[in-house]
């Protein structure tokens, strides 16, 4: 993973009403350190969407945590062109903590809308947001590593965030 990239599975605590999972906890030290969350949203984004590329300059960090439905979630890093790459599900619940100063994305993948909610460590401010947007297909985005790996057969090649996942 690129640094500060954090993945931390969730548990469910289930029963015959259902489950119950903590989606966040402060003393989660391990995923936000010194952190503070300030802000939670809700996003919900159509099957084929895609809502990338943007990043934030001013220290913000993201917290993802898809309830509904499947996302992927991508960071790229322009100094070292890693780019990771992660499938994360209502079904499997998980919060995914991406560093604002890389660029990043999501695509709604699946038959279904996705359900996000993430929260942030800063505010977000309507007069002047903290936020450096580029298409979604910018063609100069081009990993050469992905996910730890240099043979992923799309290092080289500009991002293609509707690349079939069975090549």
């Amino acid at each position: 993973m690129l640094s500060g990239v954090i993945i931390k599975p969730l548990k469910k605590f289930a029963d015959e009403r259902g489950f119950l999972t903590e989606i966040y906890r402060k003393d989660w030290k391990d995923l936000f350190g010194d952190d503070e969350i300030v802000q939670a949203n809700l996003s919900i984004t159509y099957p084929g969407v895609i809502r990338a590329w943007h990043r934030h300059k001013r220290g913000q960090i993201d917290y993802f945590l898809v309830i509904e439905g499947i996302l992927k979630i991508c960071a790229y890093d322009e100094e070292t062109r890693k780019l990771d790459e992660i499938i994360s599900t209502g079904e499997n619940l998980q919060l995914v903590r991406i560093p604002g100063h890389y660029w990043h994305g999501i695509k709604a993948i699946g038959w279904r809308p996705a359900y996000l909610i993430y929260f942030v460590n800063k505010l977000y401010d309507y007069s002047d947001p903290d936020e450096e947007r580029r298409p979604w297909n910018d063609q100069t985005i081009i990993p050469k590593i992905i996910n730890g790996r240099k043979d992923d057969p799309r290092c080289g090649k500009p991002w293609d965030w509707n690349y079939p996942p069975h090549k």
